[in-house]
């Protein structure tokens, strides 16, 4: 089968092609790479003019903040709409978010319309922010999502601008097009598909592919200091509720000293964050959600404690009953006493790790992944 991915915001589509290869498929992946994280595809929209270019840049940020056009999802959809030729011929075409090519709404409809009508089936993931689940967290502030922040304090809106042009007119146009033309809307963790079931939008649930290849089972050593991880990210800093662990962290500091490492990064490259990763007995995740992300389930795989999303619906649809991943909260002193646990008990660090990377290997294999989004597509 030939098969082509549209976008990348995490690795998913990275990750789900390398199951697919393995499984004899040809898979071409096309996307901007997402910001600074810099994930690889075979054929890059990223705005090199706009960011190698001075003047361009400059102006950029002149119409952007002057009129709120931008520059860059210009240069992404002409990029594209380059492409255009060489991308035909496949059996199916899946795109990772409504908005997969980073352009301008009406130009996405445009370039959607000439992609689907030279390939075969289309499908759209919803994996991330996405009109439908925008919708049910604005009306339902009592689910826990990555949206409380905002919800619980309006301050915040400049941190959600993203978030919420999901909700207005041009965006929700285009969610309501490519629905409308796809033979199916596949979701990767709980914090959509709940939305969606709720919604009474028909979704086929498969959870976030993990390359376990890759990341082979590989803890750091115990030794005289615990080392925990903080990477955070400028742009969704508030969404995961960083400020909780930041202050967790002080107090960690204070009480332990010598005992433990503190690396606390801000925006890296995905290469460079990974690497410092690894060095990590403990990974600090995010608060406010109900299922993991990636970062999350590539240290769990790797065999490291990781405080994230693992509340009471993620143990209930896996049917857990022992703990693969500590469930964090936006409590301070309940962060500082979970960690204190692991500091002062080390030995529960590689249970958590062993038990972790058992959960990976069972609900989230790449290979076994890849082969139920052929299941899903081959039946649609």
């Amino acid at each position: 089968m030939r098969i082509l991915l549209i976008g990348e915001f995490s690795r998913l589509h990275n990750s789900l092609k390398e199951g697919l290869v393995a499984l004899g498929h040809e898979v071409t992946l096309v996307s901007a790479g997402d910001d600074f994280k810099g994930f690889p595809s075979d054929f890059s929209i990223a705005p090199v003019a706009c960011r190698g270019s001075r003047i361009l840049s400059f102006l950029g940020k002149i119409l952007r903040k002057g009129t709120g056009y931008d520059l860059e999802a210009w240069e992404k959809g002409v990029r594209f709409r380059r492409l255009l030729p060489t991308l035909k011929g496949y059996d199916v075409v899946q795109l990772i978010n409504s908005d997969a090519l980073e352009t301008l709404p009406f130009l996405s409809k445009r370039l959607y319309r000439a992609l689907f009508s030279q390939n075969g089936k289309r499908f759209l993931l919803v994996c991330g922010d996405e009109t439908p689940v925008v919708d049910y967290w604005l009306s339902h502030p009592d689910f826990f999502s990555p949206f409380t922040a905002y919800l619980r304090n309006r301050d915040y809106r400049n941190y959600f601008r993203y978030t919420l042009k999901y909700a207005s007119p041009p965006y929700r146009s285009l969610y309501e097009y490519v629905a409308s033309k796809c033979e199916g809307i596949l979701s990767s963790d709980l914090d959509y598909h709940l939305p969606l079931n709720r919604s009474g939008i028909a979704n086929t649930f498969v959870p976030n592919p993990v390359n376990t290849d890759l990341i082979p089972f590989s803890p750091p050593l115990l030794s005289d200091k615990i080392v925990i991880f903080h990477g955070v990210n400028r742009y969704t800093a508030i969404k995961k509720g960083s400020r909780f662990f930041d202050e967790a962290l002080a107090e960690i500091e204070s009480r332990y000293g010598e005992r433990v490492s503190v690396v606390r990064t801000d925006s890296l490259p995905y290469s460079e964050f990974d690497r410092l990763r690894k060095q990590a007995h403990i990974l600090l995740d995010q608060v406010y959600g109900v299922d993991q992300g990636y970062n999350a389930l590539e240290a769990m795989a790797r065999g490291q404690v990781v405080f994230t999303c693992a509340g009471e619906a993620f143990r209930s649809h896996y049917g857990l009953n022992e703990e693969v991943a500590v469930e964090a909260q936006p409590d301070v002193t309940y962060l500082v006493e979970r960690l204190s646990q692991f500091i002062e008990h080390p030995e529960t660090i590689v249970e958590t790790g062993k038990r972790a990377r058992a959960f990976i290997e069972k609900e989230h294999h790449y290979k076994l992944i890849a082969q139920r989004y052929l299941d899903v597509w081959n039946k649609s």
